[in-house]
């Protein structure tokens, strides 16, 4: 009985085609090797999704959260023609995605502070960079102020910046400047954005090794069917970008280098939002910053992303808005239960108000989501201070 029960699991429900025949027949010997040979495979194949390779390199051969599966490293099958245009840019996505990052020798982070002017926790973020130099790039994207710099982290860090509006594409763009100025650098392998509310959770080994020993993109992607997601579609948007492709997610990303150069590559669906996603088009408030990249990387690489991203935001007050914090707000419990938590939640915006719940795997395992966190007040810098190297250690 239980080796029947172990070959079913194999995909084999009847061992009389496996077994010997009756004597008084000729023995059937050539299915029988095929048949082990297969189940082999098989065996081989299912071992390697449930325990993923863990090594950087290794997540180019078999699949696993965190790695790309075989079957999605085959082209998809098309459901219509494509135009030349965009026959033309999924060729030059599919070949930078088939093709390994290059190894080098100093791999850093780049951090991308994109934020208005002055930053009011550079402090803090002084002491989280403090003893890792090479390890990591900062750039700062400030829009309408030249921030005084107050760590030696910073200074001569900003970029060429342009005037950012909320909820309009001139938010994707300074996006873009940012992957842009910190590609040139080929030691940076992972981007993180970051804006002027946001904090470290962990220490600078603790983000260092998350980001950088897993093949995945923390990139924020979901299904909303209410009015502030898939409402907000133009059918301006066909043929490239179809309704049932449409995504959400925070504009908070990280992303590996594969990643970043798809993105700077692409013109034609940044093109499709920049023209048919903004506030006030048919009645509808769209915002770029909040649906091209979820929507982009859902077409092109949807196994690459991970679908949560790694900054916490709180929306429980259900406002237009993030819960900010206060400095009475700021203390060990709150930051300690922030990074305790390893489910991300997304809720949709109509009647049925669904909350989804999804573990936060990370190479398969479950691990806390967050790396980092927003929206914090100024005033919040010294209590954060105080708590970092206690609740960092996590």
């Amino acid at each position: 009985m239980k080796t029947s029960q172990a070959w079913q699991r194999l995909g084999i429900s009847n061992l009389q085609h496996i077994m010997p025949a009756p004597r008084h027949r000729p023995p059937i010997k050539g299915p029988v090797w095929i048949l082990a040979l297969i189940s082999l495979i098989s065996v081989l194949l299912i071992g390697a999704y449930i325990y993923p390779p863990r090594g950087y390199s290794s997540c180019y051969v078999f699949s696993g959260v965190g790695c790309k599966s075989i079957s999605e490293w085959l082209p998809p099958t098309p459901t219509r023609e494509y135009s030349d245009a965009e026959i033309a840019a999924r060729g030059v996505i599919r070949d930078i995605l088939l093709t390994p990052p290059i190894q080098t020798k100093s791999p850093k982070i780049a951090f991308m502070f994109l934020t208005p002017g002055t930053l009011p926790f550079e402090k803090l973020w002084d002491k989280f960079f403090d003893g890792h130099e090479g390890r990591f790039s900062v750039y700062v994207h400030a829009s309408r102020e030249r921030p005084v710099h107050l760590s030696r982290y910073f200074v001569n860090r900003d970029i060429h910046s342009e005037k950012v509006v909320w909820g309009k594409i001139s938010m994707v763009d300074a996006e873009k400047r940012l992957l842009g100025l910190a590609f040139q650098d080929p030691d940076n392998q992972h981007f993180v954005l970051l804006s002027d509310s946001c904090v470290p959770l962990h220490n600078f080994d603790y983000v260092y090794n998350y980001l950088m020993d897993t093949n995945v993109s923390f990139i924020d992607r979901f299904e909303d069917p209410g009015p502030h997601g898939s409402g907000r579609y133009s059918e301006h948007m066909l043929p490239e970008v179809d309704y049932k492709d449409f995504m959400k997610g925070a504009q908070w990303f990280t992303m590996k280098r594969q990643h970043a150069m798809i993105v700077l590559a692409d013109s034609l669906y940044y093109t499709k939002f920049k023209l048919y996603c903004k506030p006030g088009m048919e009645g509808k408030n769209c915002y770029s910053d909040e649906h091209y990249l979820p929507t982009f990387f859902y077409m092109m690489d949807p196994g690459g992303i991970a679908n949560w991203s790694v900054t916490h935001v709180d929306w429980s007050e259900g406002k237009w808005h993030p819960k900010a914090y206060r400095a009475q707000d700021v203390t060990y419990e709150l930051l300690k239960n922030i990074t305790s938590i390893d489910q991300s939640f997304h809720v949709t915006s109509d009647e049925r108000k669904l909350v989804m719940e999804k573990d936060c795997l990370w190479n398969g395992m479950k691990r806390p989501c967050y790396l980092f966190a927003r929206k914090f007040y100024p005033e919040t810098l010294e209590n954060l201070m105080h708590h970092f190297s206690n609740y960092t250690t996590i």
